[in-house]
């Protein structure tokens, strides 16, 4: 199976300003994802792929080994277009250049690099063995959980559980949840065939990280990553 890698990168972060290339411990946030797609790449023999509309992240990206000839167009650089359309973009254009189709993509968040290749490897694994899924997502343990501490309106105008079975009186009897982190995703090649399918669809897997995982959205996020990293309270290697 030949794989490809695509780390995507738009510049204009609003929640932390130049996020991407926003240094932790001197490494800019990018180079986390950039060194652990060659880390995989090296057992798989994957292609590692930069989607960019920013020429800061480009030349940054550059430094840390990852070069493209790819500038992600204008249209897919907005707060409203979702990350398939954009990961199918450049795939095309990876396989335009290259004159071959490849067999699964591997999406790399760069806003939440807490993941090993002990967990992509074995995430790996799972989504092989299951020819009948079209893709296979990281998740964490959910902090809440629909089932039993999660509200929305109703129709009356009042609050209710999200889902309420009517059996649930405890966390623990709640049935498992959980959330995505942003982590990776991996793709099959033909998943992007299909223009109407979601990220969570009817054949979609987990890998669960055994680890404290999560997205950097927000500039408290980014702080608690930074102490994490310069404090050397990460009990594993990303």
């Amino acid at each position: 199976m030949k794989g490809l890698i695509t780390i995507c990168a738009r510049g204009g972060s609003k929640g932390v300003p130049k996020k991407n290339i926003k240094e932790v411990n001197g490494i800019p946030l990018i180079a986390y994802s950039i060194n652990i797609a060659k880390k995989f790449s090296k057992l798989y023999s994957c292609d590692i792929t930069l989607s960019t509309d920013d020429s800061d992240i480009k030349n940054v990206a550059l430094t840390h080994g990852l070069s493209t000839t790819y500038t992600r167009p204008d249209y897919l650089s907005t707060d409203q277009v979702g990350k398939i359309d954009v990961i199918k973009d450049i795939l095309i254009y990876n396989e335009n250049e290259n004159s071959f189709k490849y067999d699964y993509v591997l999406d790399l968040d760069v806003s939440s690099p807490m993941r090993t290749l002990e967990d992509l490897t074995n995430a790996f694994i799972t989504f092989q063995k299951n020819t009948d899924c079209l893709n296979l997502f990281s998740v964490s343990n959910a902090h809440k959980n629909p089932y039993f501490n999660m509200v929305e309106q109703n129709e009356t105008g009042f609050y209710s559980l999200c889902k309420d079975i009517g059996t649930v009186i405890s966390r623990q009897s709640a049935p498992k949840v959980y959330e995505l982190n942003a982590s990776f995703y991996f793709y099959r090649r033909h998943y992007f065939n299909n223009n109407s399918l979601k990220v969570i669809n009817s054949k979609s897997l987990i890998y669960k990280q055994p680890h404290t995982s999560f997205d950097i959205d927000e500039q408290i996020d980014f702080d608690f990553f930074q102490f994490l990293i310069e404090n050397n309270k990460l009990p594993f290697e990303i």
